[in-house]
């Protein structure tokens, strides 16, 4: 072999090595910190320009909480697990729940991804979506691979633990 071939060969292997060191700290950030998620995703919405008055007696409007349905759930709760009695408020922002130190209700299970699901309102409705977890997230015995709605009682299983929506 020509030494330019030996040359380029180890260039492609130190490529490939440094593709591997730079994949497998990512990993190791991500599982420790949690996966980055972008501004659209988190439920926040960007703040609106303030032109003179108009913008701020339009913006008055959006300060209010929403109206609370009577029956209407007002918190989420673990029933069964190494947390029991642990609770969120369900103030209308989403819910995050998983081992990370970022989530509304952290739990303290192996079974459980460190951003693992969330609970959110669209209306009137609550609706437990799974964020890609590994043990997945059951209602019921039925795995949920895409939103689904909750009602007042409804168990929601994450790894060991069981959730609830109450009033």
């Amino acid at each position: 072999m020509s030494e330019l071939t030996l040359f380029l060969i180890r260039v492609a292997y130190l490529a490939i090595l440094w593709i591997f060191v730079l994949s497998a700290i990512s990993v190791i950030r991500s599982d420790m910190f949690g996966a980055r998620v972008p501004e659209s995703a988190r439920g926040a919405e960007p703040q609106p320009r303030r032109t003179g008055r108009a913008g701020r007696a339009g913006r008055a409007g959006k300060d209010k909480p929403p109206a609370k349905r009577r029956g209407s759930p007002t918190h989420v709760i673990v029933t069964e697990g190494s947390n029991v009695g642990e609770r969120a408020e369900l103030d209308g922002a989403p819910v995050l729940i998983g081992r990370g130190s970022d989530a509304a209700i952290r739990l303290d299970d192996d079974y459980v991804s460190t951003r693992h699901a969330r609970i959110a309102a669209s209306g009137d409705q609550w609706f437990v979506e799974d964020l890609g977890s590994t043990n997945g997230t059951y209602i019921g015995s039925v795995r949920i691979t895409q939103p689904t709605t909750v009602t007042l009682g409804t168990q929601v299983r994450i790894g060991k633990t069981i959730l609830e929506l109450r009033k």
